[in-house]
């Protein structure tokens, strides 16, 4: 799990050489404006406390891309520091600055400003629950909370003890993960009330719906204590767990993905695992092997099932983003923001 790794990243590296046989030399950033065609946006958290958090736009087709689409769009604006995920709803995109404390709202049309949702905690994640509606999971603030998507605004919250991280939704359920507590919560969406709780293992950092309506929930375990990381398996209509593997220690797997046919889950566990919803027993080699220590996020395109992969290299220069074939060959590299996590595709 990230963890907001960046937070303890204060270390001056004087020298930095890398050399990975599976990626081609660094592109060098074109002056585009990427605008046709599928697109894929990267949040990049930045260094904590330097208030250099930004998106990436990338453009398959053409491969183009842009680092601080955010920036080039908003007369050179600053977007705030850590940027932690992106959401579409309403077309817009909701931006989570955690460092910041606030949402920013932009135009999916042109990625320019619409408004701000300030005086937030520790912002995490968006999740839609209505056109109106949608919850905020938070690092800090023991609670949720409830914005409203059309005006911006807090319109309450829910009392959610612990870190609340990852969010589903089904059913008028919403299902948030807790790095905190061993649990997965369940909210009803109708009156905003936490109504049950599911066993996954603590520092459950992810999770998925499959074409099944079965919630797949991945926990990096506490190697501190001696705890092992879990893949676990619920049925999302009756909350009864299906399946519940454990890794050895002191394997710390995290970014938990799901591919567009929502039939094969991918994670990371230093390389590139992937699994089929058939599978009864953890994949025992990766799918994508790498030299790099230090990949940070990963999601499978939708469009292409092409897999990317976000290599932070050191935490303090621009993440490498490698993209593989469905097959897991090595396609293409191109350059990102600092500590680039998290990839929104359309």
């Amino acid at each position: 799990m990230k963890k907001l790794r960046s937070v303890f990243i204060f270390i001056t590296i004087v020298c930095f050489t890398s050399c990975q046989k599976d990626k081609p030399a660094d592109n060098i950033e074109p002056s585009i404006s990427a605008s046709q065609g599928h697109r894929v946006y990267i949040t990049s958290e930045g260094v904590f406390n330097s208030n250099n958090a930004g998106v990436t736009i990338y453009q398959p087709s053409t491969g183009e891309s842009i680092i601080d689409y955010y920036k080039s769009q908003n007369n050179n604006a600053v977007l705030g520091d850590v940027c932690q995920s992106i959401t579409k709803a309403n077309n817009n995109f909701y931006l989570s600055v955690n460092n910041s404390g606030k949402i920013v709202v932009v135009s999916a049309d042109d990625f320019k400003l619409k408004g701000t949702l300030t005086g937030l905690t520790s912002p995490r994640y968006v999740l839609p629950i209505t056109f109106q509606k949608a919850y905020v999971s938070d690092l800090y603030s023991n609670s949720i909370t409830i914005m409203d998507l059309n005006t911006f605004t807090k319109t309450g919250s829910i009392p959610f003890t612990g870190w609340s991280e990852r969010m589903e939704l089904l059913y008028n359920k919403a299902f948030v993960t807790n790095m905190k507590k061993a649990y997965t919560y369940v909210i009803n969406t109708v009156n905003d009330q936490v109504i049950d709780s599911i066993n996954t293992g603590i520092n459950a950092g992810s999770l998925v719906l499959d074409k099944n309506n079965k919630l797949w929930i991945l926990s990096s375990g506490d190697n501190t204590n001696s705890v092992a990381a879990r893949l676990t398996k619920i049925d999302a209509v009756t909350l009864q767990t299906e399946l519940s593997l454990n890794f050895n220690l002191p394997d710390a797997p995290n970014s938990l993905c799901i591919n567009g046919t929502k039939d094969t889950l991918y994670f990371l566990n230093k390389n590139v695992y992937r699994m089929t919803l058939a599978s009864t027993a953890l994949p025992t080699s990766a799918f994508i092997t790498t030299t790099s220590n230090n990949l940070y996020g990963i999601a499978v395109n939708d469009k292409d099932y092409n897999i990317y992969v976000s290599d932070a290299i050191d935490y303090i220069q621009k993440s490498s983003i490698l993209v593989y074939s469905p097959q897991g060959q090595f396609k293409t590299m191109f350059k990102a923001g600092i500590n680039s996590s998290n990839f929104f595709f359309e």
